[in-house]
């Protein structure tokens, strides 16, 4: 059977220097130049290993992003230690919660913020004890 691995995600953005940027201050995002297959500039970004692209899109050209829960892909997850220590952190820094630390079972404990163009992003303290 053939092997598959993970490559990356793709967003699109009418600014993708200020989403790069929010990705940074956020979380410490590696903001990577790049350049895609027809020649324009994209931005990816090393967010705690995960490779994310980001590419030019003019809001005029683009649905509006989709509000969860829908069909497809719905969030980005993201591990942490001590969740409740970073989601003040995030807020400290401007993010936008959609989900108050809760735990969902035992030892586990998630969150939810709203990126950039209505991307959901959820933190997992996976050792919430």
């Amino acid at each position: 059977m053939t092997q598959f691995k993970y490559d990356h995600v793709h967003l699109r953005s009418p600014d993708p220097e200020e989403t790069a940027r929010w990705y940074e201050k956020m979380f410490g995002a590696e903001i990577i130049r790049s350049v895609q297959s027809d020649g324009r500039p994209r931005l990816d970004l090393n967010l705690g290993g995960l490779t994310v692209f980001i590419a030019q899109m003019a809001s005029d050209q683009a649905a509006p992003p989709p509000q969860p829960p829908y069909l497809g892909l719905e969030h980005l997850g993201l591990c942490v230690d001590g969740i409740d220590a970073a989601v003040d952190e995030l807020k400290a820094k401007g993010a936008e919660f959609t989900r108050e630390p809760t735990t969902i079972r035992p030892g586990v404990r998630i969150a939810f913020l709203r990126g950039p163009q209505n991307v959901h992003i959820e933190l997992l303290d996976r050792n919430a004890w």
